[in-house]
């Protein structure tokens, strides 16, 4: 237990203290909330009955699907995992530790948006803040899991801004941040249901400020609990401690497991 507090210490502290996940932790998310508080509030006031929420989302995803896969695959392709394998590391601690330091790095940025949306930016604060501090866990903790799996399929650092992009821009266009999913086109709809942002974003409506949500917040939960166990679990089935390693425990395109509960959840809100 000992080893694992100091190797997470030492990781928390690198989130700070490492200028590119510093600026993927802190300073992008954060800057990026505070001119889309002073900008997209006076171009849309509609934007600040969701603006605590989506902000909260974004700084998540910026941690997680951003900042914590490159450093996986960055360490791997130095052969800092084989040293930890000869000293009798798991593969657990060493996925668990960057995913769990990430989300407590994004659970504080939140907590910043969180605070201050109504204060500084006019946002409307959530009914219930239990459930909202539930809800952003729920997700911090599925896209943290989603974020170490695309590091360790990630054959690459080339391929590894690619995989998180994949998730990134679509959560920024259809994932209901910028704007409700019951703005999009009846076709595009159900697609976005294949995103953790669009069923965090649900989950907030439904159960942090009681309103009418696109599909069922619980189903939300639901897809993000699970979402996130599949991810972990296929991460550390994956991991290949050494990108010269040429045999490994699984083909990567187990990863697509992980899309299990989004494509279920895809035929429920599209029936």
């Amino acid at each position: 237990m000992s080893a694992f507090i100091t190797h997470f210490a030492f990781e928390f502290r690198t989130g700070l203290r490492n200028s590119t996940q510093l600026m993927m932790n802190y300073l992008f998310p954060l800057g990026f909330y505070v001119m889309t508080g002073l900008v997209m509030t006076q171009v849309n006031p509609g934007f600040r009955e969701t603006m605590a929420p989506a902000m909260v989302v974004f700084v998540i995803l910026a941690a997680t699907m951003l900042g914590l896969p490159g450093p996986l695959v960055e360490s791997r392709e130095a052969g800092i995992y084989r040293s930890f394998k000869i000293n009798g590391v798991p593969a657990a601690s060493i996925l668990s530790i960057p995913a769990l330091s990430a989300v407590i790095h994004a659970l504080i940025a939140s907590t910043v948006v969180a605070l201050t949306a109504a204060p500084l930016f006019g946002g409307r604060a959530p009914t219930n803040w239990l459930a909202f501090a539930g809800v952003t866990l729920l997700a911090a903790l599925s896209c943290g899991a989603l974020g170490a799996l695309i590091g360790v399929m990630a054959s690459n650092s080339r391929s590894v801004v690619l995989y998180s992009q994949l998730v990134f821009l679509p959560s920024m266009l259809i994932g209901g941040l910028m704007m409700p999913l019951t703005v999009l086109p009846a076709g595009v709809r159900p697609i976005s249901a294949l995103l953790p942002s669009a069923h965090a974003m649900q989950a907030f409506q439904g159960l942090a400020y009681g309103e009418a949500a696109a599909w069922s917040p619980w189903l939300a939960v639901g897809v993000l609990a699970a979402g996130g166990l599949i991810a972990l679990a296929l991460a550390i089935y994956l991991f290949n401690w050494d990108s010269n390693n040429a045999t490994r425990r699984g083909h990567p395109l187990l990863a697509l497991l992980a899309l299990a509960p989004y494509v279920a959840s895809l035929a429920l809100v599209a029936g």
